[in-house]
């Protein structure tokens, strides 16, 4: 059985949106399945499993390993969200109070001082929460921060920095978007830094999945306006 899921943006909020958006790309593309959602607590074997036609995956994840069993298809538009460029997102680092950060002019980051702070992180395996801090900062930001608090999702790290567990968190730009709109804990929240600009989280589907198929996707991807793959990742 084919299985496809549009997971890593799939808020109980914004389920209509995220319907809609896969109805745009199955719309040409014959023989897709319904959209399921994956196991969080497997997710690993999910993108790993050879029936996944489509998904979403963070170039965290793929440039760990998981290239190996996911092909790249294209990258969607981040414009529509504060720090996103093209095919290009930021992470806006959130705390309870400091002085606000507008997004930068130029590509590079503008990261806040971590030392004495209790940085929270969805996963060090995460593009956007943990690895992109980490090349920014050329160091492990655990290293740097008082502490270390890791919650499994962009969500628990806001809800994290609004109680108290945690001072300050990196969250990729459309889930901050999210955020704003969704979570009533972002509401007293401010942007204090951005990471630099880098490649936002791609369309995937199976090595597996029949060549002729993934064109197909990859076309009609195209024709909805997503951006082709970095250089040296179009494999």
């Amino acid at each position: 059985m084919r299985l496809a899921s549009l997971p890593m943006y799939d808020w109980p909020e914004s389920r209509d949106e995220t319907a809609a958006t896969w109805a745009q790309i199955r719309a040409a593309v014959a023989g897709l399945p319904d959209l399921s959602a994956p196991d969080w607590a497997a997710i690993d074997a999910y993108w790993r499993n050879p029936d996944l036609v489509f998904s979403q995956c963070c170039w965290g994840p793929l440039s760990l390993g998981l290239i190996d069993w996911l092909k790249p298809l294209a990258q969607p538009d981040y414009s529509a969200f504060a720090g996103g460029r093209g095919p290009m997102y930021r992470s806006a680092l959130i705390a309870r109070a400091g002085l606000a950060c507008p997004v930068p002019d130029t590509p590079c980051a503008a990261l806040p001082d971590l030392r004495g702070r209790r940085f929270a992180l969805n996963g060090r395996d995460s593009l956007s929460g943990f690895l992109s801090v980490q090349a920014d900062l050329g160091a492990d930001p655990c290293d740097i921060a008082a502490d270390c608090v890791v919650t499994g999702g962009h969500r628990a790290s806001v809800v994290a920095v609004a109680e108290g567990r945690a001072d300050i968190a990196a969250i990729d730009c459309r889930s901050w978007d999210l955020a704003r709109r969704f979570e009533p804990a972002a509401r007293d929240l401010v942007v204090v830094g951005w990471t630099a600009e880098r490649p936002g989280l791609p369309y995937v589907t199976s090595r597996a999945t029949d060549p002729a198929l993934a064109a197909a996707l990859q076309s009609q991807l195209r024709e909805l306006g997503c951006h082709p793959l970095p250089q040296g990742r179009e494999t």
